[in-house]
């Protein structure tokens, strides 16, 4: 007998899936305690809608990565920061201190955990960061440290 799944069920399928399970394993057990419905047409054409919605909804968080990472690619963020001696700056610019540049800057909100820097920002110059966007998208940003 072919069933929807309502619930995950270990060894038998996840939430949403069509299933074929035997005659008697669905009605004593999966209908009763509400694990899964009969798999009509109804049915069918909820799965097949949810997941037309799922790839819909996949594919406009894609299209915004592509279009944040034209916006963010190649650009450079200015950070001034106080240094002693021979340039050498009192502690470190960290990848939350770039993405509040970034978010100040182009009015877009980027966690900190998704900025990697090549190397650690201790002295004035200009450095290479990626910021990962999305699965497989990500932008390069140019970090040039100035005197304060």
């Amino acid at each position: 007998m072919k069933v929807v799944l309502k619930e995950d069920i270990k060894g038998t399928g996840k939430k949403g899936e069509l299933v074929n399970v035997s005659d008697g394993y669905a009605r004593n057990y999966l209908f009763p305690r509400k694990l899964a419905a009969e798999a009509n047409a109804q049915a069918l054409n909820d799965i097949a809608n949810k997941d037309r919605a799922e790839q819909h909804r996949l594919l406009m968080e894609k299209k915004a990565a592509d279009e944040l990472k034209e916006k963010l690619d190649g650009k450079t963020i200015k950070i001034t920061a106080k240094a002693g001696q021979n340039g050498k700056l009192f502690g470190s610019i960290t990848s939350k201190e770039i993405a509040e540049a970034i978010n100040k800057k182009y009015s877009v909100d980027l966690d900190k955990r998704k900025i990697t820097v090549s190397s650690d920002i201790k002295t004035f110059g200009t450095y290479e960061c990626e910021v990962k966007i999305y699965a497989g998208v990500s932008a390069k940003v140019f970090v040039v440290v100035g005197e304060e």
